[in-house]
C-alpha cells in the first residue's frame, strides 16, 4: 500500500474513533438522550361492541358468565402498596395518655430526622401495555419517594413512579416498566343502565384479586366524598360489595368492559353496608389520558354556576315537567357568555344527552376537552333551542404577588379562643399564615395556615388550611417573624424545610417543602 493511502486510512480511522467516542460520551453525560431515541405508542383500549349478545346473556348460566368475566379481567387489577409518613405516631388513647408536652419532651432525635411511616394499600387498572396505571389518587397521595410498589395477578412485582393525579375526580395514573402486559378494555359509562350486572375486582384488606357481583343500583350520584373545590362527582352505584382496599379497582360490565373505577363506599362502619361508588369510565379515561399526554388534566370550562331545577321553579318558569339544569350566573369572558347563554337559561341536554342534576351537566363537560365545541339544549322563556359552546381551558390557579399589608389577606375569619393583635404573610412555595397574638404574651402567636394556593408545592406536599404550625426542622416558632427567619434560613442552605403542624384533631404530622433548583 502506498505512503498516501497508508496515511488516508489512518486518518480516517481517526475521524471514525473520534467521531464514536464523542456519541458514546453524549449519550453517557446527557441522560434524556436514550429514552428520546425510542418511539412508543401507548394505546387505550375502548369498546362499545359487546361481545355477548342481550339474547345470549338472557340465556346463559351467570355463573360460567361472571368466570369467563373474571379470568379476562383479573389480570389487568393490580395490588398498590404506597409508602406514607404516619401523622400523630403515639396514640393517645386510655392505653397511651399522654399530655402534649410529655410528647414533645420524650421525642427522640431519631424521630426528627427518620419520621415513622406506615404502608397502605389500595387497587389499581393497567389501562395500556407498557405499564399505565389507572387508580384512585386516595390510594396514592402522600407516598413517600421510592414508595410506590405494584404486584400483578401472578405476583410479578415493579417500583411504580407517579405520573399525575386529579384531585377533583380523586383519580391519579402511575407508571411501571414492562412490555406486553395485560391490558383492560374500556367501555363506554353512558350506556349502562340501572339493574345491569356488575363486578367488582380489587384487593379488600389485601385479600388479591377479589371478585363480587351485583348490579347497577343508581347513576349519576353525588355524595360529597371528595375534598375539592372543583370536585366532579356523578358516581355509579352499585350494590356489589367493595371494601378497604378496593378503591382504585376495575368495576365492569357483562362484555367484561370498564366501566367505573371503584372509589368510595357509604358505611357507618368503615365496611361495606351494601353501598359503593365507582368514577364512570368515560370521565375517568379522560383524565388519564390528559395526566398521561399532559401531566394534568386539561379540564373544559363553560363559565357557569348551575342547580338542578326544582318543582318549585318549574312551577315559576312554567315549565309543565320537572327537568334540566338552570344557570344561576354567567362569568364575564366565559365560554357561556361569548356564546350568548344568560343566567335563567335552562339547559335540558348536553350533547343530546339529558340532565336533570348539575352533577350530570359536569359530568358531560368535563369529558370533552378544551377548544370542543359542545350542543347546549336550551330552555328560555318557553322557547327550546341548541347552542353551540366553544370550551376554554379552566387555568390552574395562580399564586398572586401580594404585599403583606393589603386588605384582602385579611382573614375572614379568626379561630375560636384566640383574641389580640393578628399578623399574615404569604409565603413563595404556595401558601399563606396567620399569627393570632397571645393575650398573656403578645411577643408570641398561634400560627395557622389561613390558605394554601392549589397545584402550589404546599397544596401538592399535602399542607391544608387551619393546620398549626409548631416546629420548623426540629426548632419551636413562637411567632411569624421567627418562623420566617427559619423558613428562608434553611431555603438557602438546603433548598427543603420540614415543617411539624397539628391538625384540628390535635394529631400531629410533618410537611416536607423542597425549592426548586
Amino acid at each position: 500500500m502506498k505512503r498516501k493511502d497508508l496515511i488516508l486510512t489512518g486518518i480516517l480511522l481517526l475521524m471514525i474513533g473520534v467521531t464514536i467516542g464523542t456519541l458514546i460520551a453524549l449519550y453517557s453525560i446527557n441522560k434524556e438522550l436514550a429514552p428520546l431515541s425510542e418511539v412508543r405508542v401507548t394505546e387505550i383500549n375502548r369498546s362499545t361492541d359487546p361481545f355477548i349478545s342481550d339474547e345470549a346473556l338472557e340465556n346463559s348460566d351467570a355463573r360460567f358468565l361472571f368466570r369467563k368475566i373474571a379470568e379476562e379481567v383479573t389480570p389487568t387489577v393490580v395490588y398498590i402498596e404506597a409508602i406514607v409518613p404516619i401523622e400523630g405516631t403515639i396514640p393517645n388513647d386510655e392505653n397511651h395518655r399522654f399530655e402534649e408536652e410529655d410528647l414533645e419532651d420524650d421525642e427522640s432525635i431519631w424521630d426528627r430526622l427518620m419520621p415513622q411511616r406506615a404502608r397502605t394499600v389500595g387497587s389499581g387498572v393497567l389501562i395500556t401495555s407498557d405499564g399505565y396505571i389507572l387508580t384512585n389518587h386516595h390510594v396514592v397521595e402522600g407516598a413517600v419517594e421510592n414508595g410506590l410498589n405494584v404486584v400483578l395477578s401472578d405476583k410479578r412485582e415493579y417500583p411504580a413512579q407517579m405520573v399525575g393525579f386529579d384531585t377533583s375526580t380523586d383519580l391519579a395514573v402511575i407508571k411501571i416498566k414492562g412490555t406486553g402486559l395485560p391490558k383492560v378494555t374500556v367501555g363506554d359509562s353512558e350506556t349502562i343502565d340501572v339493574g345491569e350486572w356488575v363486578l367488582a375486582i380489587g384487593n379488600p384488606f389485601r385479600l388479591r384479586s377479589t371478585v363480587t357481583a351485583g348490579i347497577v343500583s343508581a347513576l349519576s350520584r353525588d355524595v360529597q366524598i371528595i375534598n375539592d373545590r372543583m370536585r366532579i362527582e356523578s358516581f355509579i352505584q352499585t350494590d356489589a360489595a367493595i371494601n378497604k382496599g378496593n378503591s382504585g379497582g376495575a368495576l365492569v360490565n357483562t362484555s367484561g368492559q370498564l366501566i367505573g373505577i371503584n372509589t368510595a363506599i357509604a358505611s357507618q362502619t368503615g365496611t361495606y353496608q351494601g353501598y359503593g361508588f365507582a368514577v364512570p369510565s368515560n370521565l375517568a379515561i379522560k383524565v388519564a389520558q390528559d395526566i398521561i399526554e399532559y401531566g394534568q388534566v386539561q379540564r373544559a370550562l363553560l363559565g357557569v354556576s348551575i342547580a338542578a331545577v326544582d318543582y318549585n321553579r318549574a312551577v315559576e318558569k312554567g315549565m309543565e315537567t320537572v327537568r334540566g339544569v338552570e344557570i344561576l350566573s354567567v362569568s364575564r369572558d366565559g365560554a357561556a357568555s361569548e356564546s350568548g347563554l344568560i343566567s335563567g337559561d335552562v339547559v335540558l341536554r348536553v350533547n343530546g344527552v339529558e340532565v336533570n342534576e348539575a352533577n350530570q351537566l359536569q359530568q358531560q363537560v368535563a369529558v370533552l376537552s378544551p377548544g370542543e365545541n359542545v350542543r347546549l339544549t336550551i330552555l328560555r322563556d318557553g322557547e327550546v333551542f341548541d347552542r353551540e359552546v366553544p370550551l376554554k381551558l379552566q387555568e390552574p390557579e395562580e399564586i398572586p404577588e401580594i404585599a403583606a399589608n393589603e386588605e384582602n389577606l385579611i382573614p375572614n375569619e379568626i379561630p375560636e379562643g384566640n383574641n389580640g393583635g393578628v399578623e399574615y404573610k404569604e409565603f413563595e412555595l404556595g401558601f399563606r399564615l396567620i399569627g393570632i397574638a397571645n393575650p398573656e404574651d403578645p411577643s408570641e402567636q398561634d400560627i395557622f395556615v389561613h390558605h394554601v394556593y392549589k397545584y402550589s408545592e404546599a397544596w401538592n406536599r399535602g399542607m391544608r388550611e387551619d393546620y398549626q404550625i409548631t416546629e420548623i426542622d426540629g426548632i419551636k416558632v413562637e411567632n411569624l417573624g421567627r418562623l420566617e427567619e427559619l423558613l428562608t434560613q434553611n431555603l438557602t442552605s438546603n433548598r427543603s424545610v420540614t415543617l411539624r403542624y397539628k391538625d384540628d384533631e390535635g394529631a400531629s404530622g410533618y410537611i416536607r417543602l423542597e425549592k426548586d433548583q
